[in-house]
């Protein structure tokens, strides 16, 4: 388990399902200043910013090439990075193909399955979302291609511009790889992300689940002592989390 103190006066940030690049990289652009706003905004007494997934809509790490865009999103993290702000992040469903290029070019951490994270006195319980629980059948099925070996290898000897292309097309069209193709809620008893934190309270305590991917904000109470959260989403919602060391809230992003 990871440990996170946090100093008196800073807080811990969660975002997640930006999409930036869908349908476009021309449409998603204000999308993407609206982020780097918002990163600016709490550089001061962020500690911590969890990336929680999907921030772009395809991405994938060729050997010496990444995708071309997302400059501003980029140089903001590693300027929050090189300020010492403890950025970590979980790759999505669609940017699930990162292999070294955060760590190396910004300092932050990639994890490709959750993990659990001792913050101040809480335990947290964090991953993006996608393949957990008894539902969520047609990703899984198609997250044992995407993250299969053979298939990984015969896509990077594509070359980057039909790779991307072809990458980039499969994102924004296929709901089953955007994992939004039932965005709406399906109550308590039907949600898989909350049949799966429900089935974790069975074997160990912890106060908050935040999880990603379902585009929806949500805040579910578990137990008298556990949430979950469900990030919401930067298309539609524009909502994000915020832990100051005793209480985690769900917010909007306003303007």
């Amino acid at each position: 388990m990871k440990n996170i103190a946090l100093p008196k006066g800073k807080k811990v940030y969660f975002a997640s399902d930006n999409h930036l690049g869908a349908p476009t990289r021309k449409d998603s652009l204000p999308r993407e200043k609206k982020f780097v706003a918002w990163l600016d905004s709490i550089k001061d007494d962020a500690a911590a910013i969890f990336l929680m997934g999907d921030l772009f809509d395809f991405w994938f790490e060729y050997k010496t090439v990444v995708p071309k865009g997302f400059t501003r999103t980029l140089g903001k993290l590693a300027e929050l990075s090189d300020m010492g702000i403890q950025i970590t992040y979980f790759v999505g469903n669609h940017d699930l193909w990162m292999n070294g290029y955060f760590e190396e070019e910004l300092n932050i951490p990639v994890y490709h399955k959750p993990q659990q994270f001792l913050i101040n006195d809480a335990y947290f319980f964090i991953g993006h979302g996608d393949g957990l629980g008894p539902h969520d059948k047609g990703f899984k099925r198609m997250k044992k291609v995407f993250t299969n070996p053979v298939a990984k290898w015969l896509f990077k000897w594509l070359h980057p511009d039909l790779g991307v292309r072809l990458g980039q097309h499969l994102s924004v069209n296929n709901k089953v790889i955007s994992g939004d193709a039932d965005a709406t809620f399906l109550g308590e008893d039907k949600e898989w992300l909350i049949l799966y934190a429900k089935r974790k309270l069975e074997q160990q305590h912890y106060d908050h689940f935040i999880f990603g991917h379902r585009h929806l904000p949500m805040e579910i109470k578990l137990n008298e002592k556990s949430t979950y959260t469900n990030l919401g989403d930067w298309i539609s919602y524009y909502t994000y989390a915020v832990f100051d060391g005793e209480k985690l809230t769900l917010e909007k992003l306003q303007g």
